[in-house]
């Protein structure tokens, strides 16, 4: 709408746009964001960040590995606090035209070279249809470093960045700093993706991102050995993944490879067990923590997914499984080792496109959705959506951008580059070169069957504490520190005391049960 200062003119992709806002300065060249200045700051951050960096090897088929620089928080809000400076040091009001707008992007989901790359040329292309600037700051490495760089940059305040890229689990956690995009966006642009990642980002009645990534829980198995020992298809359910990891096991130690392993996965304390811990769960009938307001936890059969995750250690699964995280099991995968892996959808990025460190060759292995408990199968969804903060200069341009980077090309060409799955559904359907490979189809499969999204929306700035009690009470179960069935009634009422939320006891009637 007209603010009085401006016109409504309709830019290259259509939306209606503001040009000629007056709005509070942003810069330092006619009171706008130079970007000169804004490269010469995201290279000093890069020179920082490589005086400061890792002195931690990876290892990797067995061999270390140099460390890589990586991006901490401090660095990052060094950086933005230079922009943010510049900022401040520009006249009072301006007027300033479309073209002369500079965005800051956030992203983390882009740490790969060749993937910066091509995030280049969708910002290039973004520039060049509607005449605004996008520069990409980088993003600390960490989950949790990511996501508490973007809370002290939103609840601070900060102009910078519009825009930032956020997992899934965090719209509850950030919703009160970003923008409500419901009057940017057409309805049809939003009801063009999954109707469960809408509701994800949906709090309080507030579109607060949009998606443009599913990740998903994967089974990754050595199709190679899986036809050695005779087998034609990979496990349907879990007891089906115990038998096929105990005899090609067996049958590769006996072979020779001594330190060779059925079944791993992320066991450490850390949202990645919470993601794991779920599937088994759910995928029981033992329910997905928080349900219709309630806790949920302590009942019979989440008891039975952990007893049985519990009893792999040692068995399929190394002792040292208990600290892994994704990487870790990425590692032993890649060096041949195992002959099942439980990872996201988006590791099989770097294993089926990239190059391999290890034995383990493209042509040796492939993708299932994750075995079924009586229940159903389950797969916790990631993924990532782009919102806009609240303390923007520019939120116009910066849903723009939203809109661009959401949009159905731009998420078909993604694909096409670098196999990033799609959060429109009807890519999957219409698109050749999605519908004729097998990795999209079993990415598909994966979420229509047994997604599971995590109570992150529902109990919100409180998720983190729920997360981190129930990896932990989890952990203390794989490592015996606690049984199955005591654990699940004292999360329950930590739950409880965490979020506030009512207990299900119904856990007293089956406790009471012969």
């Amino acid at each position: 709408m007209p603010n009085g200062n401006g016109k409504l003119s309709r830019g290259p992709d259509g939306v209606k746009a503001v040009f000629r806002p007056r709005v509070p300065c942003s810069g330092v060249r006619n009171g706008f964001a130079d970007p000169d200045a804004i490269e010469t700051c995201l290279i000093a951050n890069e020179l920082e960040s490589s005086r400061t960096m890792s002195q931690a090897t990876r290892w990797k088929s067995g061999e270390p590995i140099p460390s890589v620089p990586r991006t901490g928080r401090r660095t990052v809000l060094k950086a933005l606090g230079a922009l943010a400076l510049l900022a401040e040091q520009g006249c009072r009001t301006f007027v300033q035209s479309i073209s002369e707008v500079t965005l800051v992007l956030m992203d983390q989901a882009w740490l790969n070279q060749a993937f910066q790359v091509r995030r280049q040329q969708e910002l290039d292309q973004f520039t060049k249809e509607t005449g605004i600037r996008v520069k990409n700051v980088p993003a600390p490495e960490g989950a949790v470093e990511q996501l508490n760089t973007c809370r002290s940059l939103l609840e601070s305040g900060a102009r910078i960045p519009d825009v930032y890229s956020i997992d899934v689990i965090w719209p509850g956690i950030l919703a009160d700093n970003l923008l409500d995009l419901t009057p940017y966006v057409t309805m049809e642009e939003v009801t063009a993706h999954f109707p469960e990642l809408i509701a994800n980002n949906r709090v309080t009645g507030k579109l607060v991102a949009l998606p443009f990534l599913i990740d998903i829980g994967l089974l990754f198995y050595r199709a190679d050995l899986l036809r050695r020992y005779g087998y034609v298809n990979p496990p349907d359910r879990w007891e089906d993944l115990e038998d096929m990891a105990r005899r090609i096991q067996a049958g590769e130690r006996a072979r020779g490879q001594k330190n060779f392993w059925g079944f791993v996965w992320e066991g450490a304390s850390s949202e990645a067990l919470t993601c794991n811990a779920l599937e088994w769960q759910v995928s029981e009938g033992g329910g997905q923590i928080v349900e219709n307001n309630e806790i949920t936890v302590d009942n019979p059969l989440a008891v039975r997914a952990w007893t049985r995750a519990a009893r792999w250690i040692g068995t399929i699964s190394p002792p040292g499984v208990v600290g892994y995280r994704e990487l870790d099991a990425n590692n032993v995968w890649q060096a041949g080792q195992t002959a099942f892996m439980r990872n996201w959808s988006t590791s099989y990025l770097g294993t089926a496109t990239g190059p391999l460190k290890g034995s383990l060759t493209k042509d040796m292995f492939d993708i299932a959705p994750l075995p079924r408990g009586q229940e159903r199968a389950a797969s916790t969804v990631g993924g990532q959506a782009y919102g806009v903060s609240r303390h923007s200069l520019h939120p116009r341009e910066a849903a723009m951008l939203v809109r661009f980077l959401c949009r159905p090309d731009i998420q078909l060409r993604r694909c096409e580059w670098i196999g990033a799955a799609p959060t429109i559904p009807g890519l999957y359907r219409e698109a050749d070169s999605l519908a004729k490979n097998s990795y999209f189809s079993t990415v598909l499969k994966a979420y229509r069957e047994g997604s599971v999204l995590r109570p992150s929306t529902t109990t919100g700035m409180r998720y983190p504490a729920v997360s981190r009690a129930y990896s932990e009470a989890v952990h203390a179960v794989l490592v015996g520190r606690n049984t199955p069935a005591h654990a699940t009634s004292d999360l329950e009422s930590e739950l409880a005391r965490v979020t506030g939320l009512k207990q299900t006891r119904g856990s007293e009637e089956w406790r009471k049960s012969p």
